[in-house]
């Protein structure tokens, strides 16, 4: 089945600018009480997901430098510990289940590598449950 109808649009997906600060993504991330969040350049591309751990590492390592220095680092210096993979809108929900194991969404670019929404594990997990009940009838 095409990706498409479980797509979650752009503009109803929280996301950041690289060019964004660890303080404007911790601000994000604990008013949505999110875990992860998409990267997308002002060109509209898919450049990663910045994760709670990328932000814990990374003032770990600068903890010398001060907390109100910290926070106006840049989201593009923030080095990403996972590789989280986008796929095309032209995949199939099989295709995003491996994905799945490992990431909490699976980010949806169109055939140029512009970010248009998420498709979102629980969403994954509902599409197998549904496929295996109507497998068992």
């Amino acid at each position: 089945m095409n990706i498409a109808f479980y797509l979650l649009p752009k503009d109803e997906v929280k996301y950041l600018n690289p060019e964004s600060t660890i303080r404007q993504a911790l601000e994000k991330l604990s008013y949505h009480k999110y875990t992860s969040v998409p990267l997308v350049s002002e060109e509209g591309q898919y450049v990663g997901t910045l994760t709670e751990g990328d932000l814990l590492w990374k003032l770990k390592e600068a903890f010398d430098l001060g907390f109100h220095d910290v926070v106006k680092t840049k989201l593009k210096d923030v080095p990403q510990r996972v590789n989280n993979i986008s796929v095309s809108i032209n995949s199939n929900m099989e295709d995003l289940i491996t994905l799945a194991t490992d990431q909490n969404f699976i980010p949806v670019t169109d055939d140029d590598g512009h970010f248009i929404g998420i498709i979102r594990r629980r969403d994954i997990i509902k599409y197998c449950a549904r496929t295996i009940w109507d497998n068992n009838k």
